[in-house]
């Protein structure tokens, strides 16, 4: 593999998950390359067995249905036989998420997410909750509140509500003891008065975000990693059609023949372009350089 070849790989295998995977996209994000550059590394990185483009027909839960192109990324060289078995493979697969298209990887394996095991809390004394102990320790705080065994047990649910309710302790007995009265004939029916009067209010509930839709892969084709032509119309060769391979392959001739520079990096792709750009038209050029090659116009492609 050239360096060329090299760097744009860990460039992608940094990339997250779901990244748009085309080779202008690319070059606007590589610090180094243009879009030639970019698209030849590319190509050769796909022929080397790393990347994949595969056009994967989904039916989401809701009954509606889409075409995704998934561009698959593996560290270890894979080859043609493996690619083909990989697609089969991905018929009847449960896709979950936002069903996003771009990179993908294949080095992990695909396993369902184990099932938490219900948990089950041991059953508590009551005089050993928070709840209770807070309420025993208000006799010690305040002597006029010296709440018996029995008025701890019977406060105990309060207690915990406020607890519930994103109280601390120390606000129990704050909301139980300030401001009381010199004498208090009967500081459990004072202390459920306060607990219920001065209840705070419930934690407004934390909408949750709906969960990701799901969808299975009904099929599953190879896809050319350029023009996203697919199995179904035309011959797809490690990764790539035969329109796209004659343009590569004329494409390195050119730049082998010193017509074209690949390492070129357009000003707009800079951090500081210049005040003018020239505007490169990128089918017009790639027509030239198949011309130059003595190969045909490209046929156009009906949308």
């Amino acid at each position: 593999m050239l360096p060329r070849d090299a760097e744009i790989a860990v460039f992608i295998d940094h990339l997250d998950d779901g990244h748009a995977m085309g080779h202008k996209v690319i070059a606007a994000e590589h610090p180094r390359y243009g879009q030639q550059a970019t698209r030849s590394s590319l190509t050769r990185i796909t022929e080397a067995g790393h990347l994949r483009w595969i056009k994967e027909h989904l039916t989401v839960e809701d009954n509606t249905m889409r075409w995704v192109t998934r561009t698959y990324w593996s560290r270890t060289r894979r080859s043609a036989a493996w690619w083909e078995e990989f697609a089969r493979q991905r018929n009847g697969r449960i896709v979950p998420g936002d069903l996003r298209p771009g990179l993908a990887r294949t080095d992990e394996p695909e396993l369902p997410e184990p099932e938490p095991e219900p948990r089950t809390e041991p059953e508590a004394d009551p005089e050993s909750r928070t709840s209770y102990l807070t309420l025993a320790a208000i006799r010690e705080a305040e002597p006029r509140m010296r709440l018996s065994e029995a008025d701890c047990r019977s406060l105990a649910s309060l207690a915990e509500e406020w607890l519930t309710r994103g109280s601390t302790p120390q606000d129990i007995t704050r909301a139980v003891t300030d401001g009381l009265p010199a004498t208090v004939n009967n500081p459990g029916g004072l202390a459920r008065n306060r607990l219920e009067n001065r209840m705070p209010p419930k934690k407004a509930k934390i909408r949750q975000k709906p969960a990701p839709r799901r969808a299975r892969v009904t099929r599953a084709v190879m896809a050319c990693m350029d023009c996203d032509a697919d199995e179904r119309t035309v011959e797809i060769k490690d990764g790539m059609c035969p329109d796209c391979r004659a343009e590569f392959e004329a494409a390195v001739a050119a730049e082998e023949a010193g017509l074209l520079d690949a390492g070129y990096v357009p000003d707009t792709f800079l951090a500081a372009p210049d005040a003018v750009y020239e505007v490169v038209d990128v089918p017009r050029r790639a027509a030239e350089v198949r011309a130059a090659a003595g190969l045909p116009p490209r046929p156009e492609r009906a949308l």
